[in-house]
């Protein structure tokens, strides 16, 4: 099965819930992103799942093209006036040759054939072009008791359910190759309020949980949140989750 496939196996029936719980990047993202660019004529989100970051590049630039290898992805992306959504794999870009200012990845460039994906950024980039390769690593939550439980979740019961690949997110990208010129960045995270009903949710978009629950294992999940739920008290109160942002960043 190749990259393309894996990734719409993943995710092809997560459209509703991801944009229902997954986290949305800070604006300050976007705009740093957008400084670090001469022209800001067309960006584009590849791997842009249902759309959410996306939105927020169209703030900055004239048009973006956000493309995802999941149909049902891009069915649950909301319309955006400037953004044109289009199924299509990382690889093979409809973007024109030397068109694009920007070119983002968002938690997504795992599932990408790197090489073929930075020979088609190299055909459809713009003088000066900035790619970046954005991923957001392990979650935080504001309560120790509720942090350590988590922390036991995601490393040890959960944990062998991961695909191969999430071992690049956690590590924040930095064994991919990166044939470009690095720039740095400052140290950003997302930040959200959450209930235990979102907190859980998001958990349950992940694709080690669905992968366990394949195998039989859907109590890990359950035993999970009983035991959260008893530790986070009373389910509407809302705790601070953060996750720290890293990227690979160039200029192409």
């Amino acid at each position: 099965m190749t990259q393309n496939n894996l990734a719409a196996s993943h995710f092809q029936n997560a459209g509703e819930d991801y944009a229902k719980y997954r986290p949305t990047y800070p604006p300050e993202l976007v705009e740093f992103l957008a400084a670090q660019c001469k022209h800001h004529n067309l960006a584009v989100d590849v791997g842009c799942g249902t759309g959410q970051f996306s939105a927020l590049i169209a703030r900055h630039f004239q048009q973006v093209l956000a493309t995802d290898v999941s149909a049902s992805q891009i069915e649950n992306a909301a319309p955006v006036p400037s953004v044109r959504f289009a199924v299509e794999p990382a690889e093979q870009c409809s973007a024109k040759e030397d068109s694009v200012d920007l070119i983002v990845a968002a938690q997504a460039a795992h599932w990408f054939d790197l090489p073929s994906f930075y020979q088609e950024a190299r055909r459809i980039a713009a003088p000066g072009c900035v790619l970046a390769l954005v991923s957001y690593g392990v979650l935080s939550i504001d309560d120790s008791h509720c942090n350590d439980r988590f922390r036991q979740f995601y490393y040890d019961e959960i944990g062998p359910y991961w695909p191969p690949e999430r071992q690049h997110v956690d590590n924040g990208y930095a064994s991919f190759d990166f044939p470009f010129e690095e720039l740095s960045y400052p140290a950003m995270s997302i930040e959200r309020d959450w209930s235990l009903e979102q907190f859980l949710g998001y958990v349950r978009t992940w694709s080690s949980v669905k992968a366990a629950a394949k195998e039989g294992k859907a109590s890990l999940t359950d035993s999970f949140a009983e035991e959260l739920a008893g530790l986070w008290g009373d389910p509407q109160e809302r705790r601070k989750i953060s996750w720290p942002i890293a990227m690979r960043l160039g200029r192409i």
